[in-house]
């Protein structure tokens, strides 16, 4: 049997790849004649993404409503994806981290562009119907978009702008998991009494968020940025980079997300005015109130004082 060069340079590396985990190249080379062949369908697992829509309603736009919001945590896990290899990624090169950095702006970008889809794709008759079956459930509880906060950002740009004086790197992460500045949406801060919407969001997620922040409190973005060689971190276009990834995550998409939802909500004229899951929506998404900044130090002392206010 003749075999030509080029199948035999692949076979030999094959016996490599096979050998180093003490595998019979023979076994799996046989295992190929039975297999079947890919097919879209298969690959993509499209008949179980396809099923995954369920709607409580009757209304046609709670659909659009669905699977917008898969799409989003889709396009999250597309950014956390991108955000781990950073982070991991042993004596990091600027130029692999300004491409994984644009990756995730594109993505953002995206996501920002794309509100169009929800602020003139459904009839607000029936968004205000359907979503009273959604209560006490929000947006507010997306585990995935809290994730991406802690992968891009020191912690202390986290924490409630009233309490950040009192909380440093030393401070145990339980302590500052309370403190957060999303807490607000959720919590009577005069009381300490937490709405049902916080609580099952803690019960759900809070151990995966205590150990994410940990994990993630020197690989974040900004620590990998400060790993660059000095003369890189200086690059005008790479501070351009970050600073248009902090902008668009922490004010443009933010204000998107609130215009759609005062189109819908406040300025529709019907309901009461109130988010599903009873935050004070109004104040808790602008981001001239949330103030979360993920890279301070790229601002001057205007831009950060004016924070949200141009929108």
């Amino acid at each position: 049997m003749n075999i030509s060069q080029n199948a035999e340079a692949i076979l030999n590396e094959i016996e490599k790849k096979y050998a180093s985990i003490d595998q019979k190249t023979e076994t799996h080379l046989e295992g190929l004649l039975w297999s079947k062949p890919i097919t879209y369908w298969d690959y993509i697992q499209t008949d179980a993404l396809l099923n995954i829509q369920t709607q409580r309603t009757t209304l046609p736009d709670e659909m659009v409503f669905i699977m917008y919001h898969q799409v989003n945590e889709l396009i999250f896990k597309m950014i956390l994806w991108e955000m781990n290899q950073i982070a991991y990624c042993q004596n990091i090169k600027t130029d692999f981290f300004a491409e994984r950095l644009m990756r995730i702006s594109r993505y953002f970008d995206m996501l920002t562009t794309s509100f169009s889809i929800m602020e003139n794709g459904m009839e607000v008759e029936q968004y205000m119907k359907f979503r009273n079956t959604l209560t006490p459930a929000s947006g507010f509880q997306s585990a995935q978009y809290r994730l991406i906060e802690f992968s891009s950002t020191d912690l202390i740009n986290l924490i409630d702008n009233r309490y950040r004086g009192s909380i440093d790197r030393d401070t145990p992460y339980e302590h500052a998991f309370e403190h957060l500045y999303w807490q607000a949406a959720g919590k009577d801060y005069a009381t300490g009494k937490k709405s049902y919407l916080l609580e099952e969001f803690e019960r759900k997620y809070k151990k995966t968020f205590l150990d994410h922040m940990e994990e993630y409190n020197s690989i974040n973005i900004w620590q990998k940025f400060k790993q660059l060689p000095d003369g890189d971190q200086k690059n005008p276009e790479l501070i351009k980079a970050m600073r248009h990834f902090d902008h668009t995550v922490n004010i443009t998409w933010v204000m998107q997300h609130l215009n759609v939802a005062i189109k819908y909500i406040d300025q529709s004229g019907k309901g009461t005015g109130e988010a599903t899951g009873g935050s004070d929506w109004r104040k808790y998404m602008h981001p001239k109130y949330q103030r979360r900044i993920f890279f301070p130090e790229l601002w001057s002392a205007e831009e950060l004082a004016n924070w949200g206010v141009e929108i």
